[in-house]
């Protein structure tokens, strides 16, 4: 055995006489333990140690017992979380996919620096900055980091268009581009309006307002608010869309934590944008934290109809502290509770029976039957107009039911979505007829009213899925077949138009969508 040099011996005695002063001096013991622990593994530990490596798991592993939410985030995360909740990012302002192992541009920010330099709706990026990118199998995020860039800079792209004989130049300025959390804003009918937010960012507030009173001018006297799927995000933007849908000073959300006082948020101002008129929240399994704060309280002042199946049950607060490298520690450092007083958070004993519970949903049919959900009369609550009964406990409970729908969906379906081929169809059709469509439906009404998805369309579908290892199967596609034409139109009038316009195709197959235009059409 190796014996250890003197010098180690001698560090490792100062070390310890350090130590000895400080467990006198009354310094708390458990800091003492951990910086010890550190150095004797970086000191002594038969291999070479990262450092940082093992600082990251130190962190990690104390904040693993807390909660589910509270988490240790790397630098580059953090980068991209505040993207996210800033509501931009800076770069050229395109929309792309990869087609054929070739970056091609769907759609692009109007005003934004790509359309400004001339770039098309269509064109086919071949190289940034003199690098080749087509037909090398880089990942997305690594074609994502070589176009992005400070705002200033300039990227250079060459471009395969149509029709063009020879590669084309093209030099953008950067800049910085919106992030919309917004995903569609439209007229259901003559009276009923829609809106879906995929995400709370610090834009979020502004851009449903602004739709509210955009929707009000073409005659919305009743609302949809599609929640589905939305994980949540920024704390003031749930709090700026509860101004706009409950009357002034109504009681949203209070927060509260062992460190944190009670703290009250109300609707403020006189020009809430939708005070008046009927609404109906639209949720899922996945709606989650802030989303959860706004169906909460529009339930508990029964300001409207929540639809749809219980929501995932996030009642925690999570501040962000920064770390010297960059890196943040996200802790839950307070809980919130809806007008009535309702902690919706689910049970979290540990982090597995945490992760384990949300499956159990669906193997006791909750998905699919309202009467698989059991909840104890401890956390029943009452709204506080109405006076009807209201649960927290783990999740919003909606006031109507709809379970999930499985009418179309097949292991068939599921293989070719997996596999991309529907996107990857799309993509390729739009590609082939971007100008002839453009011309032949010059509004998205008219190609919502008359283009139709040709059994050739799905016979190249079929061929692709082949060849993609997704073999045919007669009796699920003709199951599976309604909802692959919608998805395919939905997707071509996306890019064409916009993501707006693929929820108007598409959400005439979602069960919880029409359920919600029954409601809003009873007397």
């Amino acid at each position: 055995m190796t014996l250890l040099s003197k010098k180690t011996i001698s560090l490792c005695g100062m070390l310890l006489w350090s130590i000895s002063m400080l467990w006198a001096q009354g310094e708390r013991r458990s800091s003492v333990k951990l910086q010890t622990a550190k150095y004797i593994i970086q000191e002594l530990y038969v291999d070479t140690v990262d450092e940082d490596k093992l600082t990251e798991a130190a962190i990690q592993g104390m904040l693993k017992d807390l909660d589910p939410h509270s988490s240790y985030v790397t630098a580059e995360d953090v980068r991209r979380f505040n993207e996210s909740i800033q509501g931009n990012f800076e770069g050229i302002g395109i929309q792309y996919n990869m087609l054929t192992d070739t970056l091609y541009v769907s759609q692009l920010v109007v005003g934004g620096p790509a359309e400004k330099a001339g770039i098309l709706a269509g064109d086919k990026v071949l190289m940034v900055n003199d690098t080749l990118i087509a037909g090398v199998k880089l990942r997305t995020e690594d074609i994502t980091r070589k176009i992005r860039g400070k705002k200033g800079s300039i990227v250079t792209l060459k471009v395969l268009r149509k029709g063009a004989k020879n590669l084309l130049t093209f030099q953008v300025v950067r800049d910085k581009i919106p992030l919309y959390s917004m995903d569609a804003a439209y007229m259901v009918n003559d009276s009923i309006g829609y809106i879906r937010v995929n995400n709370f960012s610090a834009t979020t507030g502004k851009e449903v307002k602004d739709a509210l009173i955009n929707l009000k001018t073409k005659g919305m006297k009743h609302l949809i608010f599609d929640l589905q799927g939305n994980g949540g995000g920024v704390l003031a933007s749930a709090l700026s869309i509860g101004n706009e849908l409950l009357p002034e000073q109504e009681l949203i959300v209070y927060t509260e934590g062992r460190k944190s006082p009670r703290r009250d948020f109300y609707s403020t101002g006189k020009t809430g944008a939708f005070r008046e008129g009927k609404l109906v929240i639209l949720v899922d399994d996945f709606t989650a934290s802030a989303s959860e704060i706004v169906a909460g309280a529009v339930q508990d002042w029964d300001r409207g109809v929540i639809i749809g199946r219980r929501t995932f049950g996030k009642g925690l607060v999570q501040r962000p502290f920064d770390l010297p490298d960059g890196s943040m520690i996200r802790l839950t450092v307070s809980r919130y509770y809806t007008p009535a007083g309702r902690f919706i958070q689910r049970p979290y004993e540990s982090r597995e029976s945490y992760a384990k519970d949300f499956i159990e949903r669906y193997n006791r049919g909750e998905m699919s039957s309202a009467d698989s959900i059991h909840l104890p009369d401890s956390i029943r609550y009452t709204t506080l107009k109405k006076g009807r009964t209201v649960y927290g406990g783990g999740g919003i409970m909606p006031d109507i039911f709809v379970p999930i729908d499985t009418t179309y969906f097949t292991p068939y379906y599921r293989y070719l979505r997996d596999a991309g081929i529907v996107n990857k169809l799309s993509m390729e059709l739009v590609d082939k007829h971007r100008a002839e469509w453009r011309k032949k439906y010059p509004t998205f009404a008219l190609f919502l009213e008359k283009f139709v998805v040709t059994e050739d369309m799905l016979h190249r579908m079929i061929a692709l899925g082949n060849s993609a290892d997704v073999p045919y199967k007669k009796e699920e596609y003709e199951q599976s077949k309604t909802l692959l034409m919608h998805q395919i139109k939905g997707l071509i009038g996306r890019d064409l138009w916009g993501l707006s316009e693929y929820f108007q195709v598409t959400n005439v197959l979602n069960p919880t969508y029409l359920r919600a235009i029954e409601e809003l059409q009873k007397p």
